[in-house]
């Protein structure tokens, strides 16, 4: 991969972002922008993927406004998740195919063929980038087969001392993944790491369709968290290391 611009977007609407990644991923594909991670957080919002159910929404409308929780309807896999102050949230837009080195095919006006990306291992260097980052802030964390996303494993998970005793007996998410690809190649969505927000948000969800699946944060595991800005610079470092 080419030079990395990574752009610190702070706290931003979710919508905002959205419109956002549009703009650079255009940009990224006609070859004026280098590929880009965005890092920022979000306002409370819930956040529905492609495979998204309404029936995974817990809370109604009047909760909802109550706790100031915005919805959308994106075009990401997966289904609902949460986003939100004190969750690191982090947007790669680079391009996962590429034309291949044969160049024009026999025939052709200028076109030239694009093999497809290797999705898959896509979202397993993210989950890659979170786990080699976690380790360097001291925090073991892992894959779980099958899903998708980054786990605390129960030995770890047991110093939650706001988690019940029945979960601290499993693994617990610490981060979600949902992700597109989009006509021309460039990846959007990405990554949300739970840093220090409000678990509290996640009762009104069934995340990512899986019951009974506790969530974590770095805060609920550090007797003192590390910081959000410490926190963002491993996420680039290894982001780096991995796709670079």
């Amino acid at each position: 991969m080419t030079a990395l611009i990574v752009e610190d977007l702070g706290l931003i609407e979710y919508e905002t972002a959205w419109k956002l990644q549009d703009q650079y991923a255009a940009e990224i594909a006609e070859g004026k922008r280098a590929p880009t991670l965005l890092l920022l957080e979000h306002p409370h919002v819930y956040t529905f993927g492609r495979r998204g159910k309404q029936e995974n929404l817990l809370w109604g409308e009047s909760q909802l406004k109550e706790k100031g929780i915005a919805i959308h309807w994106v075009d990401r896999g997966g289904d609902v998740t949460y986003h939100g102050p004190g969750q690191l949230v982090g947007y790669p837009l680079i391009p996962l195919r590429l034309p291949s080195p044969e160049g024009r095919r026999a025939g052709d006006e200028g076109e030239t063929h694009i093999p497809d990306a290797d999705y898959v291992g896509y979202v397993r260097n993210l989950e890659k980038v979170i786990i080699t980052a976690l380790a360097r802030l001291g925090l073991a964390a892992g894959q779980r087969p099958g899903l998708t996303g980054v786990w605390i494993q129960a030995d770890v998970h047991s110093r939650c001392p706001r988690c019940s005793p029945e979960d601290r007996k499993k693994p617990a998410k610490i981060a979600a993944i949902g992700v597109k690809v989009d006509a021309r190649g460039v990846s959007r969505h990405g990554f949300a790491l739970n840093v220090n927000p409000n678990i509290e948000y996640w009762d009104g969800i069934i995340a990512c369709g899986l019951q009974d699946e506790p969530i974590v944060s770095l805060a609920d595991l550090f007797p003192e968290p590390p910081s959000m800005e410490r926190v963002k610079e491993e996420i680039v470092k290894a982001f780096r290391e991995v796709f670079e």
